[in-house]
């Protein structure tokens, strides 16, 4: 085992400091990484203040961090994709039983016993599994990913789970050339809808609360901005969209875009309201409308959104820090003052 450094959170109340934490040597069949870049989820923040509790409750201390961008530093004997010096990825899975319907579907992101990035069990140590937060990470090469050289890495390492979240459920559903989809939200999940649902060939629709965003959104790959407090400019759209992502964790009325959708059309959530929302039975019915949520996508679905990424150009927003501002970034995160993910310069950890 290695001891490595880290940066770690002792408490659901603890600032994140430094830390050291254990690696296991690379098997025959694992990948060593020493991490570039990670970005900063709003997971993490709800895994290190133990607010997902009765879901999956926190283990101290905890390293968060599960948009990983780096290079490979070592490669076991049985590693067949990847060579030391090669650019890799990891999202929020590191293991999976891999024989379950699910796995053998190439979903292992809805595997019953999945491995996490970050919260988990490790199999190898018997201790929690430990995230990006770090100077390297060792994983078993099925669930390493292959980065295209042309991405800027910074804005790559979102694309591990803000990327994927938004990008899997547009290939659930088809989203295709000269259809109508709607992104709700224009925070670090929306932004990344609008340029996916924009490189995707569809006539993308933002709608937000704020007629601040309404340039962003444009510059972003919108072609209309509807300020969705206005009855009038929504009205406007009724019945009108194959398909809308909604990205907003708050609390809102989703019956309001429900009936936006055409007949057969889908809205999909990502995001999470602490609260459950309201469904009015009638704007499913008429229309045969549907509701669904998604979580991020399996590991061929996510090297299929890097590629189709490295093809169009894309990565996400970002603002760069290092390790020493993450507690200032996730007070930043709450406010909502950062467009639109933070990317972990991992070298201010090594320095």
């Amino acid at each position: 085992m290695n001891k490595i450094k880290a940066y770690a959170a002792a408490s659901a109340t603890s600032p994140f400091g430094p830390a050291m934490i254990e690696r296991r040597e690379p098997g025959p069949h694992d990948v060593q990484i020493e991490i570039l870049f990670c970005g900063i989820c709003h997971s993490d923040l709800h895994y290190a203040r133990d607010e997902w509790h009765d879901l999956m409750p926190t283990v101290y201390p905890c390293v968060p961090g599960h948009e990983i961008v780096g290079r490979v530093a070592k490669a076991g004997s049985g590693v067949a994709k990847f060579k030391a010096g090669d650019l890799a990825a990891v999202g929020c899975m590191v293991d999976s039983d891999r024989t379950c319907p699910e796995c053998r579907a190439g979903l292992e992101q809805f595997c019953p016993n999945q491995t996490m990035t970050y919260g988990s069990k490790d199999n190898h140590l018997g201790l929690p599994t430990y995230g990006g937060y770090s100077d390297l990470i060792v994983v078993d090469e099925h669930f390493v990913l292959h980065v295209p050289s042309n991405l800027d890495l910074a804005g790559a390492a979102p694309l591990l789970c803000a990327g994927i979240t938004t990008y899997s459920p547009m290939r659930h559903w088809g989203v295709t050339k000269g259809q109508k989809v709607g992104v709700v939200g224009l925070g670090g999940l929306g932004h990344m809808a609008v340029k996916f649902a924009h490189a995707l060939g569809a006539h993308v629709v933002v709608f937000t609360t704020s007629p601040s965003k309404k340039e962003d959104a444009l510059r972003l790959g919108a072609d209309e901005v509807v300020i969705s407090r206005n009855a009038d400019e929504m009205r406007k759209h009724a019945g009108s969209f194959h398909f809308i992502l909604d990205a907003v964790a708050a609390e809102h009325d989703i019956n309001t875009y429900i009936w936006l959708l055409r007949r057969d059309g889908n809205i999909t959530l990502v995001g999470a309201p602490q609260k459950p929302l309201a469904v009015g039975a009638f704007g499913l019915l008429l229309g045969r409308r549907s509701l669904s949520g998604s979580l991020i996508g399996g590991i061929a679905e996510t090297q299929e959104m890097l590629d189709f990424c490295g093809t169009q150009g894309i990565t996400a927003d970002v603002e760069v820090i290092p390790i020493q501002k993450v507690n200032e970034a996730y007070e930043r995160m709450l406010r909502s003052d950062v467009k639109y993910r933070f990317s972990i310069d991992m070298a201010s950890l090594r320095s």
